[in-house]
């Protein structure tokens, strides 16, 4: 009921326009979203490299409906990426995309444009000496994602992926992947997805997420560990340390306004640290969807909204 009413809410013009000028409001969105232009993101960057950190950055956008619409989002990319060149920031930030909206999902053609679209996403990161990382998003689209990273893969080797813990399927992921020169970010996953394919106890996702961190650490990849979670952080270290994995040999992820403290100690430690940094005009259907696949995300919203005050 919470997720349909939420969904419901994302059209809402009259609710976006309220949370983008409410000072309280406005201020736990820019705490989350860099903003909506490409020179947000880099603003963000910049700050977030100075204090010892990295990123890899997100062009928010939803509902690709057309080829037209597809090419416009790799576009943006394109956009960003030369402009953190511009900026001298590729040695420490990355992109990451969703291939749906670079046509994944579009019918017939959808997965070979995607591929198109990405590949040239791929292409300029090369060219200005960073890399992509291939989100993941509900189950449907597993396959179709790492198909069309093993298509990358041939020219663009660097070319990450997004494994999510609560999928039945993705310790078995992480064994194919957990090889040299292979870049895999281990996640619990977001979206709300059916008991025949996924874990819906919140212990067995972290158990599984622990079964994946041990596969990923024990293997010659390149693992990046995408968690807020104190416990799963802890219990990261001590794999590192019995796998003997040297710092910048892995590194953790987290979001951008979540734990930014955290950030900042584990980064003091010697350890690499990526903030995922989403940007763009479509920030508010991309947080209400959040929301939405978690109702438990709604709590955390709330928070803090009380904390700004």
């Amino acid at each position: 009921m919470v997720g349909r009413v939420l969904l419901g809410l994302s059209r809402s013009e009259r609710l976006r326009d309220f949370l983008e000028n409410a000072p309280v409001s406005r201020a736990v969105v820019h705490r989350f979203i860099a903003g909506p232009e490409a020179a947000d993101a880099v603003r963000v960057t910049q700050h977030l490299v100075t204090a010892g950190l990295t990123t890899t950055i997100d062009h928010l956008g939803e509902d690709t409906t057309d080829r037209a619409h597809a090419q416009s989002v790799a576009a943006a990319y394109v956009t960003l990426l030369k402009a953190l060149l511009e900026a001298g920031l590729t040695g420490s930030a990355e992109v990451s995309v969703k291939l749906s909206t670079v046509g994944q999902a579009l019918p017939g053609d959808g997965e070979r444009i995607a591929l198109e679209n990405a590949r040239e996403i791929c292409q300029v990161a090369a060219d200005a000496g960073t890399t992509v990382t291939l989100d993941m998003e509900d189950h449907t689209t597993t396959d179709s994602t790492l198909s069309i990273l093993a298509e990358l893969r041939k020219d663009f080797p660097a070319t990450g992926v997004v494994l999510q813990a609560y999928l039945y399927r993705t310790e078995a992921d992480c064994r194919k992947l957990a090889h040299a020169g292979s870049r895999v970010r281990l996640c619990k996953g977001a979206y709300k997805e059916p008991a025949t394919v996924a874990y819906q106890d919140k212990n067995d996702v972290d158990r599984s997420y622990v079964r994946c961190m041990k596969v990923l650490l024990g293997g010659d990849g390149y693992p990046m560990l995408a968690t807020h979670d104190p416990r799963l952080i802890e219990v990261a270290g001590s794999l590192a340390a019995r796998y003997r994995r040297e710092q910048r040999s892995y590194e953790y992820q987290m979001l951008y306004g979540v734990r930014p403290e955290e950030q900042r100690r584990l980064a003091a430690s010697g350890e690499t640290v990526r903030v995922y940094v989403p940007y763009g005009h479509e920030w508010y259907g991309y947080m209400m969807r959040r929301l939405a696949e978690r109702p438990a995300n709604v709590a955390f919203f709330l928070r803090s909204l009380v904390s700004t005050r």
